[in-house]
C-alpha cells in the first residue's frame, strides 16, 4: 500500500496498540525537531568522499539544523567521538552491532540543553534481540537503540527509537519492523509520543512498511506546512531513491519536514544519504 494515501488508510483502520489519534493539546506546547542520518561508516574507502574529508561538513550540518535528538545510522565509535569533540552540547547513546567489536552503531544524539535522557537500550533485530545475532535472511546483524527522554521546555516525555533495516533480506526488513513496534508496545505502558527513525534500506511501496499503517505516521506525507519528494540515498550521486524516515505517534502534529540536501563546508555530500528533518508538536 503506497505511504502516500497513509493519512486516508489512518482515518479508516484503527491502531492495534498505538493511536494515531493528534494529541490533546497541552498548555506547554512546543516543538521538537527530529533528524534522521546515515554518516556512511568512517572505514569505508571512498576516496574524494571519505569521512575525514566530509567530517567538518557533518559538523557544521548538525549545528546549522539544530536537532534536538537525531537517529544515526552506521557511525562508527569514532565518528561519534569526533561529532561530540566537536558539538559538546549534545550526547549519546547506542552500541555497535557487533558489541563489543567496534561497528556501525545506530545511536541517538541528543542536545542535552534541551532534552534529558531518561533512560535507554538496545536489542538485535532477531530471534534472539538480547544477544549479537543474524535475524532470518539479513546479510548483517542489525539492532536498534531506544532511548525514553523529556523535553525539557514541556516537560513532556517521549520515546525515540533509531534502527537500520538490512539491506539484503526482505524477510528481515519486514520482521525487523514487526519486532521494532512489539517493542515500542511493550515499553511504552503510558502511551508516550513516539519517534521512530532510520534507514529502512527500502522504499516506501515496500509491503514490508504497512506494518506501520495503523500505527505510526510518516513525517513526509503527514507535514501540515511543508514537505518534499526529494530523494534520501544519493549514492555520491549515482544513485535517487527514498529510503529514510521519520515515523512518528502521539505528537499534535508534524510541522514540516525536510530533505538537507544543503551542501555544508565545500563538501559536495556530506555522506552518501542526506539528512532528513521534522519538526513535530506536543
Amino acid at each position: 500500500m503506497m505511504k502516500k494515501v497513509l493519512a486516508f488508510v489512518l482515518a479508516i483502520f484503527p491502531a492495534l496498540f498505538f493511536s494515531v489519534s493528534e494529541a490533546r493539546p497541552h498548555s506547554g506546547n512546543k516543538s521538537l525537531t527530529v533528524m534522521s542520518y546515515n554518516i556512511r561508516y568512517g572505514s569505508a574507502e571512498d576516496g574524494p568522499n571519505s569521512w575525514d574529508i566530509r567530517k567538518p561538513a557533518t559538523v557544521s550540518m548538525i549545528k546549522d539544523q539544530a536537532p534536538d535528538v537525531m537517529g544515526v545510522q552506521e557511525a562508527f565509535s569514532f565518528q561519534i567521538a569526533y561529532i561530540l569533540e566537536k558539538c559538546p552540547d549534545y550526547g549519546c547513546v547506542g552500541i555497535s552491532r557487533l558489541d563489543p567489536k567496534d561497528a556501525e552503531h545506530p545511536v541517538v544524539f541528543y542536545d542535552k540543553t534541551t532534552v534529558e535522557l531518561l533512560d535507554w537500550g538496545n536489542f538485535w533485530l532477531s530471534e534472539t534481540p538480547d544477544r549479537v545475532s543474524f535475524g532470518w535472511d539479513a546479510a548483517c546483524e542489525r539492532n536498534a537503540t531506544w532511548a525514553l527522554m523529556r523535553h525539557r521546555k514541556s516537560g513532556r516525555e517521549f520515546y525515540f527509537v533509531n534502527t537500520h533495516l538490512d539491506h539484503v533480506g526482505e524477510t528481515a526488513r519486514a520482521e525487523g519492523l514487526k519486532m521494532v513496534l512489539a517493542r515500542i508496545g511493550e515499553m511504552n505502558g503510558k502511551g508516550l509520543p513516539v519517534v521512530l527513525t532510520g534507514d529502512f534500506n527500502t522504499t516506501a511501496d515496500d509491503p514490508a512498511l504497512d506494518v506501520l499503517d495503523g500505527k505510526m505516521l510518516d513525517a513526509r506525507y503527514s507535514a501540515v506546512k511543508s514537505s518534499d519528494a526529494l530523494t534520501t540515498y544519493n549514492g555520491w550521486g549515482n544513485s535517487s531513491t527514498a529510503i529514510d524516515y521519520i515515523f512518528f505517534n502521539g505528537f499534535r502534529r508534524c510541522l514540516t519536514y525536510k530533505t538537507i540536501q544543503k551542501q555544508y563546508d565545500n563538501a559536495e555530500f556530506i555522506s552518501d544519504h542526506y539528512p532528513i528533518k521534522a519538526v513535530l508538536t506536543f
